[in-house]
């Protein structure tokens, strides 16, 4: 059976708290689930979350994961592709989305003034 996300309106969600860092994202990247939930043991589920980079925080290998990814940047900079120091890379600073199938190989990612991200991760679950 599918997982549904909950039916949420118009709200304004509580920036202050309820943010924090993912597994495998170093410090400094922090997220804040804004609906649903994503089992990645059952490969079921949606989720919507905020990411946020701090300034000058970076990842050092790219990312793979069995699941769909769409990604908005709402605001600040993210460099895409930077190498294991944080060097190179393409740079965004205007709004940016990528669509990102499973198996996807994406990354590393990193930001010079910090940036806030929208993100939409879920299986299909029509495959299943």
């Amino acid at each position: 059976m599918p997982i549904r996300k909950e039916h949420l309106e118009f709200h304004v969600p509580d920036m202050g708290t309820g943010w924090h860092t993912p597994p495998g994202y170093p410090e400094g990247i922090q997220q804040k689930i804004l609906a649903g939930s994503l089992d990645e043991a059952g490969k079921r589920g949606h989720r919507t979350r905020l990411l946020r980079f701090q300034p000058g925080v970076f990842t050092t290998a790219p990312f793979v994961h069995d699941y769909w990814e769409e990604v908005w940047l709402v605001s600040g900079d993210l460099i895409v592709g930077n190498d294991a120091q944080g060097n190179g890379g393409e740079a965004y600073d205007k709004a940016a989305y990528a669509c990102r199938p499973p198996g996807a190989y994406h990354g590393p990612f990193k930001s010079e003034t910090g940036c806030t991200l929208l993100e939409i991760h879920y299986y299909d679950e029509s495959a299943a």
